[in-house]
């Protein structure tokens, strides 16, 4: 099966086969690779940190500077293995953006966190995803669906309450609070141990990233 082919590839650089599903007429499907509408979609991300150290190689490996490090990482790893199974890969980052979030919820039956975060009942907040593969053909793939969202059982919403300016305590994000704050004088507890909120959620804290990775994508966030 080709899934177990994609899964096998993904797995060698620390990324994984997340989810996927097929179109339906009636979507607005974005162009596969012959240049149609694509007929599946398939997810591409991380669960944990694994992708790191074959990041990390990778970058020490580049003789100059890279713009976007990891998008362009993410785009090299999945494009490279689009091109071996006759997919068409895109990312998140591309523009005009792609609905990677609805996909997602979609495939595997997940909403957002109070983070805004996509919450999975066994990642929890520690997850993502960093591609996605477009078929010309119609691909199945299994995915145990979430019958139940952590956030519901979840009384005291820890993930709410240890923002120092309260991002998170009200109905959306408070972006721009969050980024002065983590750009100013007292944002360095969060540059080095990255978003507390995140870090407060008790959901997947097995998968949590790692300080350092936190800290790469802080500094990416703050810019």
């Amino acid at each position: 099966m080709i899934s177990d082919q994609l899964n096998s590839a993904f797995t060698a650089v620390g990324l994984s086969l997340r989810s996927g599903f097929s179109f339906s007429a009636s979507d607005n499907a974005p162009p596969g690779l012959s240049g149609h509408p694509a007929r599946s979609v398939l997810l591409v991300g991380n669960a944990g940190a694994g992708y790191w150290p074959h990041f990390q190689r990778w970058l020490s490996e580049q003789p100059a500077p890279v713009q976007n490090p990891l998008d362009t990482w993410c785009r090299q790893m999945i494009g490279g293995i689009a091109e071996q199974v006759g997919a068409r890969a895109v990312s998140p980052a591309d523009k005009p953006y792609l609905p990677f979030q609805q996909w997602a919820m979609r495939a595997e039956g997940l909403r957002a966190s109070p983070l805004g975060v996509l919450m999975h009942p066994v990642y929890g907040v520690w997850h993502a995803y960093r591609g996605a593969l477009l078929f010309d053909v119609e691909i199945s793939i299994q995915v145990p669906r979430s019958l139940n969202h952590p956030c519901d059982l979840c009384v005291s919403k820890p993930c709410k309450k240890h923002c120092p300016v309260a991002a998170h305590a009200g109905e959306g994000f408070a972006y721009a609070d969050c980024l002065d704050h983590v750009r100013g004088h007292d944002g360095a507890d969060c540059r080095e141990r990255g978003c507390l909120d995140r870090n407060a959620c008790p959901h997947g804290t097995a998968f949590r990233y790692p300080t350092e990775v936190q800290r790469f994508h802080m500094d990416a966030f703050a810019g």
